[in-house]
């Protein structure tokens, strides 16, 4: 069956996790997507944070899956040569270095637009290519911090805290991924290729766009709240059995409705009646009472059972699963969120799948490749070179 972005492919010079993250996603779609990195250590990602040395980390593997590996010199001139040919070949390249550094090799935007006019180049930088912080090196959490994230997340208070999921960075890569589908469009209706930049605080900026309305309507800061919700009764976390660190579950009641299901769920119909929770605005007024018997309700439950059973009675409900728990949660392992892979060093693990579903075109994992494990068969394939002159090329350190 062909894949939905079958026979598009993709020159992968990213590193680290923006821009690894955004390639992945077009490999599950079924790009193809080379992976071109430095002979010898390969991208950074794939030692700097490994736990045992000469084994590619689960970091990178995690990012890296259905991707295809060479190695290239690209400070060399004939492997500056083998790159342009495969420049000429591709439909898209994808970079997440420090600025400028492309442009320092002469392999710049702006000469390889020459080499292929088709050509869809991502850039993505921390503060993008212009603007007063674009010579700025950035991180994820630099990214949280410079695009609002972190000011929301926290107590009354308390410091500024930072989300734990890496929004910073695998949130600047789903938006690249949107960018560079959204250009390949353009190209099929106009024959010509673009610079798509994704700028991680912009991409930041963007996700707390709803959290900004608060500002709109006080014009000051948007507080942080912890896990309550301004002005709703029943939003938040509550304690459940038998009360370890992440026995917790998060309820939300958004209408009259949702409110009297939760009553009823408890085994505590009384509470309709109750003038003291008669609305949201009263349950708001009285919260502390409130959650004090909501928790105490929760606390005789495991987070499991407290999901099942509001779940079934209509009421918003999520347990706070760890990661432990995720590897193993039957739904995600259902819907093929959660797969078992095989990797030649690491052996056995289970590991997230791809987020997206296209009916016609199922997603097929592949574990993340070994460094240079496909140059034989990338540079025959697309550079007709044969096994001896590939074995002189790494000879002489170009691959």
């Amino acid at each position: 069956m062909d894949k939905a972005l079958a026979g598009v492919k993709v020159l992968d010079l990213t590193q680290f996790e923006a821009g690894t993250s955004c390639t992945e996603l077009l490999g599950w779609m079924g790009a193809d997507v080379i992976k071109v990195e430095s002979p010898g250590n390969g991208e950074q990602g794939r030692w700097s944070v490994s736990e045992r040395p000469g084994v590619d980390s689960f970091y990178f593997i995690l990012l890296n899956a259905n991707k295809r590996s060479v190695t290239l010199n690209l400070k060399d001139e004939r492997g500056k040569a083998m790159f342009l040919e495969l420049v000429k070949k591709v439909d898209i390249l994808t970079e997440n270095y420090s600025l400028g550094t492309l442009e320092s090799f002469g392999l710049g935007y702006d000469y390889l637009r020459t080499v292929n006019p088709k050509l869809i180049y991502l850039s993505i930088k921390g503060f993008g290519t212009y603007g007063p912080y674009a010579p700025y090196k950035s991180f994820d959490m630099i990214a949280q911090a410079t695009g609002g994230a972190m000011s929301l997340t926290g107590f009354p208070g308390s410091e500024p805290l930072k989300p734990g999921p890496t929004i910073g960075d695998t949130g600047t890569g789903v938006h690249a991924a949107f960018g560079i589908l959204a250009a390949y469009i353009q190209r099929l209706r106009t024959g010509k290729g673009q610079k798509v930049e994704v700028s991680m605080q912009d991409a930041i900026v963007n996700f707390v766009r709803v959290p900004m309305m608060g500002t709109h309507i006080t014009h000051k800061p948007v507080k942080r709240n912890g896990n309550r919700g301004a002005g709703m009764g029943v939003y938040g976390i509550y304690k459940c059995a038998p009360g370890g660190d992440d026995d917790y579950c998060f309820i939300f009641t958004s209408n009259e409705e949702m409110w009297q299901l939760l009553c009823k769920a408890m085994g505590q119909p009384e509470l309709i009646k109750d003038e003291r929770f008669a609305s949201n605005k009263l349950r708001w007024q009285n919260v502390e009472e409130l959650s004090g018997i909501i928790n105490a309700w929760t606390g005789k439950h495991s987070k499991h059972e407290v999901m099942e059973i509001l779940g079934n009675a209509g009421v918003p409900c999520g347990k706070i699963l760890d990661s432990v728990e995720l590897l193993e949660d039957p739904h995600l392992r259902q819907r093929g969120m959660i797969v078992d892979v095989e990797h030649p060093v690491r052996g056995r693990f289970s590991m997230p799948g791809c987020p997206v579903q296209l009916e016609d075109s199922p997603v097929e994992l592949r574990v993340a490749p070994l460094l240079g494990q496909h140059n034989a068969e990338v540079y025959g394939e697309m550079l007709g070179l044969k096994a001896d002159q590939l074995a002189q090329l790494k000879q002489q350190g170009v691959i």
